[in-house]
C-alpha cells in the first residue's frame, strides 16, 4: 500500500492537459484532463483535488472516485468531472503498471484482438474531403467522420444541406465508412431536413444532431430518421446519460474519457448502455493518454463498436508540431492497419510518456483558445 505523494499537471501544446500522480514509493501513473478551452478551470479545480487527495491511498480508485463525487455538494459538469478524470485514469495507470499488466486486465479481461477506429477530415468548415478521405485509407482508415456542415443559421436556406449529402456520397464512394458530425450546430427546423436528406446515402451515424439539452428534440428526431444517432461528449456522468436511455432516444453514445470522470465512469456508462441495446463509440480528439485509455475501454467493453482518433486532426495541424504521437516514445502501438488498432499489451495505459518533453513544453504552453461562428446578420452561431 502506498499513499499519494504528488498530483502535478502539464499544459502542453496543441491543447491538451497531462495529470501525473506519483504514489510514496516512486510509482507513476499518467491521466489526461483536457478540456478544450477551459484549460485554467480545470488547473483550479485540480489544485482542489490535490489537496484532498495527496496522502490517500492510491490503490483505492474507487474509494478516491466516491469521495470526490459525495463530498462535493456541487458536483458534476464538464469542469470539474474532467479534473476528475484525470487524475482517475492516472491512478489506473499506476495501479495497473505496478501489477505488471495493461488496465483492460483489471476491467475483466479482453473481449476482443483489435478496436476498430476511425479518423477525423474536413476540418471545422469541411473542404476537399476526397483528399483528405484518401489520405486516411493510405494511413490504414477505414472510416471516417467531418462535420456535417458548416455554421447554420436557425432556420436557414435548405440549399445549405446540399453540400452535405455532396460530401457524404464522395467519401462512400472510396468504399468507406463516414460519420456525419452535426456538432450541435444544426437546430431543429434544420436537422430535420438534414437527416432525411443524409439517409439515403447510409451515414454510419449522425452525431449531435442537436443539441444535448434538447432531449424532448431528440427524441423527436430519433422517431423520423433511420440514421442511427449519437451523442454524449457534452454528457458527464451516468446520471446524465440515464434520460437518454430512458427516452430510447440513442443508438451510439459517445462520452469523453477526459471529461466523464475518468477510466470508472466511462466503464459505468458503457455498462448501462449495454442493458439499453446500445452502442458505445466514445469521443476523443484529443490526446495520447486519453487515447490510450479509451482504447483500454474499447478492448475490455462488448458494446464499444469504434474509437475516434486525433491522428492528424486539423487543431493539431493548426496549431503546429505536435501530434498524439508527440509524447510517447512507443507510438507504435497507436499504428493503424485495415481499420484496427491492435489491443495494447504494454502495463497501465501502454503507453510510455516522454516526461521531459512534456515538462519541457509546458514552459511556454498557452491555452486553447475557443472558437465560434458569427452569422451574416452578426449575430452569433453554434459552434
Amino acid at each position: 500500500m502506498a499513499p499519494i505523494a504528488t498530483i502535478e499537471y502539464f499544459r502542453v501544446m496543441p491543447r491538451w492537459l497531462f495529470v501525473k500522480v506519483t504514489d510514496s514509493d516512486s510509482r507513476v501513473g499518467w491521466g489526461e484532463a483536457t478540456l478544450e478551452g477551459h484549460t485554467e478551470a480545470i488547473e483550479g479545480t485540480l489544485d482542489g483535488f490535490a489537496k484532498r487527495f495527496t496522502g490517500l491511498e492510491a490503490d483505492d480508485i474507487e474509494e478516491l472516485w466516491q469521495q470526490a463525487w459525495r463530498k462535493s455538494f456541487y458536483r458534476g459538469g464538464p469542469v470539474f468531472m474532467s479534473a476528475l478524470a484525470g487524475i482517475d485514469i492516472a491512478l489506473w495507470d499506476l495501479k495497473a503498471r505496478k501489477l505488471g499488466v495493461p488496465i483492460w486486465q483489471l476491467l475483466g479481461g479482453k473481449v476482443r484482438d483489435r478496436v476498430a477506429v476511425y479518423a477525423w477530415i474536413g476540418g471545422d468548415r469541411p473542404t476537399d474531403v476526397e483528399a483528405a478521405a484518401k489520405d486516411r485509407l493510405a494511413q490504414g482508415f477505414k472510416a471516417v467522420k467531418m462535420n456535417a456542415t458548416e455554421d447554420v443559421g436557425w432556420l436557414d436556406s435548405p440549399g445549405v444541406l446540399k453540400s452535405s449529402v455532396e460530401r457524404l456520397k464522395t467519401v462512400k464512394a472510396l468504399g468507406m465508412d463516414a460519420a456525419l458530425d452535426f456538432h450541435g450546430r444544426v437546430h431543429k427546423p434544420m436537422a430535420k431536413q438534414l437527416a432525411k436528406a443524409l439517409e439515403p446515402h447510409e451515414p454510419l451515424f449522425i452525431e449531435e444532431p442537436l443539441l444535448s439539452e434538447h432531449p424532448e428534440g431528440i427524441k423527436e428526431l430519433y422517431g423520423l430518421t433511420t440514421c442511427p444517432i449519437a451523442l454524449g461528449e457534452r454528457l458527464y456522468s451516468r446520471w446524465d446519460f440515464k434520460r437518454y436511455f430512458e427516452d430510447r432516444s440513442v443508438d451510439v453514445i459517445q462520452p469523453d474519457v477526459s471529461h466523464c470522470g475518468g477510466i470508472s465512469e466511462l466503464k459505468k456508462i458503457a455498462t448501462m448502455a449495454e442493458t439499453y441495446d446500445v452502442a458505445v463509440a466514445p469521443h476523443c480528439p484529443l490526446g495520447p493518454i486519453a487515447l490510450a485509455a479509451c482504447l483500454q475501454i474499447g478492448i475490455s467493453t462488448p458494446n464499444h463498436q469504434i474509437q475516434e482518433m486525433s491522428l492528424g486532426i486539423h487543431y493539431n495541424v493548426e496549431a503546429g508540431e505536435y501530434d498524439i504521437n508527440s509524447y510517447v516514445t512507443n507510438p507504435e502501438v497507436f499504428d493503424v492497419k485495415d481499420g484496427f488498432v491492435e489491443k495494447l499489451m504494454g502495463p497501465g495505459l501502454g503507453i510510455e510518456v516522454n516526461e521531459e518533453l512534456v515538462r519541457e513544453v509546458a514552459k511556454t504552453a498557452t491555452p486553447w483558445p475557443l472558437g465560434g461562428f458569427v452569422g451574416k446578420d452578426g449575430g452569433y452561431r453554434e459552434w
